[in-house]
């Protein structure tokens, strides 16, 4: 305890500086000093970001940098190994403060799993309570197990402060120099999981305070903007820099489905996302017994056009097919097609659940390139559909220039994984006309199954309103406008009265 009149060496978190006040202090580096200034960077309308500027997330956001064993917060992050024995400056110092307790308490826990995050009291500690976790060590042949037991370490910290009711949590880099993880990737990882928690469960939590250390506060100060922009203008120049993958919707990392190819040599590694056809990948399947489990691929494509294919030989075709789609998705520019914004994701429906815009204004049939506003929606949507989802089409003011042909979307149905179609749970088709239903129909009924019982005819948007609340929407103005014009201006329901 302090002496009587004593300064405490503990810091309390409110007295710190959120991120959205960081804003231009200190002569901090911001990314458009780092980004040629250009009007050919995309706007935030034409071209949003997967992580737009949010005040109210950003006020939740501290960065500082000292020992996190001194910061006065509900919960603070130990980084240890797997028999919580690590020896390492974050851990030390929170056991030397802490006091013996600590070393008890965590005997009798015996052991956490990489991934895995566990709860003991902060006794001494300003902090009530002490979330130890245990960051995976990082190999870069196996990243990919790396990338989601990282994710997982945050992810179950988060879930900790949550499922505790804790106003303010301060977290350190997980990761320590022994495991090996590169720092600039884990804390693309820590952000962005962070963010969408917050974003997706976040309501009750105040204060997320990222603890690091002097060499790691330049990392951070450079990538958080990419992930909490503090002004449209950051989030404009940010948007080159945010690296391709970004997980789900929940930040998870999204692992694409892999072949396993057994070859005569195998060192010989085949791209996997290499485009070539299904015979340059029959050249390197070998004439061994083993090899020839898969079967004679030429046999099976004369069994699939006889229809005597087996159902599961079928799926492993179709998954190979769409893995190729969805690596040359990745790999294309796609710019041009996501200036449109004619599909956008926006918040959630009712139960929950991630709803999709279509603007069917918005898409100019007779000038893009069809083939790649079909890799668009792949890029786009992949990683969208791995849990349930809805759509919500606006056919409102389209013309014959702005209509898919049938062809088109047969192909794009059969070209998608089995995932897209499970999970959608809804089709809402808003403004529709007499022509584009009969259309609808017979599209449904006659080219493709499974989505029939799906679609939904809305007449306006009062109707839609019921579905999906009017603030997790991003409705284009012009719908608004031809919707009041048509239908009347929106009325909220009225409360009942008490």
């Amino acid at each position: 305890m302090d002496p009587l009149g004593a300064r405490s060496q503990f810091l309390d978190v409110q007295t710190l500086p959120t991120w959205q006040q960081w804003l231009g202090q200190d002569g901090e580096r911001r990314p458009d000093q780092d980004v040629e200034h250009s009007d050919s960077l995309p706007s935030v309308e034409s071209f949003p970001s997967p992580f737009p500027f949010r005040a109210d997330i950003n006020r939740k956001i501290i960065l500082f940098t000292g020992d996190i064993a001194l910061l006065n917060c509900t919960a603070i992050v130990n980084t240890s190994n797997e028999s919580l024995s690590d020896k390492n400056p974050v851990s030390d110092r929170i056991h030397q403060l802490a006091g013996p307790e600590l070393k008890d308490e965590l005997l009798k826990l015996k052991a956490c799993r990489t991934g895995d995050a566990k709860l003991t009291k902060g006794f001494n500690l300003a902090a009530r309570f002490i979330i130890h976790t245990v960051g995976p060590k990082y190999k870069s042949k196996y990243r990919t197990a790396a990338e989601s037991s990282l994710y997982s370490c945050y992810r179950n910290i988060m879930q900790h402060v949550t499922e505790q009711s804790m106003a303010s949590v301060g977290i350190c880099v997980v990761t320590t120099a022994k495991r090996g993880y590169p720092l600039e990737d884990a804390t693309h990882i820590a952000l962005r999981t962070v963010r969408r928690f917050l974003e997706n469960h976040g309501n009750s939590i105040e204060t997320v305070a990222f603890a690091v250390s002097d060499t790691e506060e330049p990392v951070f100060k450079k990538l958080l903007p990419l992930y909490y922009p503090r002004s449209e203008e950051e989030e404009r120049t940010s948007l080159p820099l945010i690296p391709a993958d970004i997980g789900n919707s929940e930040g998870e990392p999204v692992v694409p489905e892999r072949q396993i190819r057994i070859t005569e040599k195998p060192g010989n590694l085949e791209d996997e996302c290499e485009e070539d056809s299904l015979e340059s990948d029959l050249v390197q399947v070998g004439n061994h017994a083993f090899a020839r489990m898969e079967g004679d691929v030429d046999k099976q494509r004369k069994l699939i056009l006889q229809g005597q294919m087996s159902e599961a030989a079928m799926q492993k075709q179709h998954q190979r097919n769409y893995s190729r789609w969805l690596c040359r998705a990745r790999a294309e520019d796609l710019s041009d097609i996501a200036a449109l914004k004619a599909l956008y994701q926006t918040g959630v429906d009712m139960c929950g659940r991630t709803v999709m815009v279509i603007v069917g204004r918005n898409i100019p049939v007779t000038l893009i390139d069809v083939e790649k506003a079909l890799l668009y929606f792949i890029h786009v949507m992949d990683h969208i559909t791995v849990k349930e989802y809805v759509m919500v089409y606006f056919h409102t003011l389209t013309g014959e220039h702005n209509h898919l042909d049938s062809d088109f979307l047969k192909n794009l149905y059969d070209i998608v994984d089995a995932k897209f179609k499970k999970n959608l749970k809804a089709f809402y088709f808003v403004h529709p006309t007499f022509r584009s239903k009969v259309s609808t129909w017979f599209f449904t009924t006659f080219s493709v199954s499974g989505l029939k019982d799906k679609v939904r005819y809305l007449d306006g948007l009062q109707q839609l309103f019921t579905c999906i609340r009017p603030e997790q929407i991003d409705i284009p103005p012009f719908v608004l406008e031809y919707d009041s014009r048509v239908n009347g201006r929106y009325q909220p329901a009225a409360a009942p009265a008490l």
